[in-house]
C-alpha cells in the first residue's frame, strides 16, 4: 500500500496566488533494489543470478546507447523510453537553435499492464483533519 500525508504551501502564481493549498504526498519512497529484482527473477525462472544481472546490465547499456542515438526504446510489456528536449520560447524563428533547448528529460510511456498496475495500487491518505471532522460529526449524529 502507498501511504500519503497532507502537506500545505502558499501559492505564488495563478488563480490561487497567496492562498494556502493542501496536497497529498507519499510518506516514503519504497524502492525495490536491483538485487531484489534479480532475486525475484531467479525465483520465478530457471536463470541464475549472474545471468539475470548480466542481462539487466546489458539492457541498461543498450537503452543508453539507443537514447543517445535518438531512438525511442521499446521494452515490450513494460513500455517505451525516449529522450524529450523541452525548448525555450524565443521571439524570432532564426533564434531557435540547439542552445534554445533546455535540459533533456527521459520520458517513460508505460504499456497497458503497467498503467493498470498503477491504477489498481492500494492507496491511503492519512488526513487527521477528516478524521477529527468525522468524529465530531459522529458524536453529533448519535446525540453524545
Amino acid at each position: 500500500m502507498i501511504e500519503f500525508e497532507i502537506k500545505s504551501k502558499k501559492q505564488t502564481i495563478g488563480a490561487k496566488k497567496g492562498q494556502t493549498v493542501y496536497y497529498a504526498v507519499a510518506k516514503n519512497n519504497n524502492r525495490m533494489t536491483l538485487d531484489a529484482v534479480c532475486q525475484q527473477i531467479v525465483d520465478e525462472t530457471s536463470l541464475s543470478y549472474g545471468d539475470v544481472m548480466n542481462a539487466l546490465t546489458t539492457l541498461a547499456r543498450l537503452v543508453c546507447r539507443g537514447l543517445k542515438m535518438g531512438f525511442s526504446v521499446d521494452l515490450g510489456e513494460l513500455g517505451a523510453l525516449r529522450v524529450y528536449y523541452p525548448s525555450k520560447m524565443v521571439d524570432k524563428k532564426e533564434d531557435v537553435t540547439a542552445a534554445s533547448l533546455k535540459t533533456p528529460k527521459i520520458v517513460f510511456s508505460p504499456k497497458g499492464k503497467m498503467r493498470e498496475a498503477a491504477k489498481t495500487a492500494e492507496v491511503s491518505v492519512n488526513n487527521p483533519a477528516r478524521k477529527k471532522k468525522k468524529e465530531e460529526g459522529g458524536i453529533g449524529q448519535h446525540g453524545n
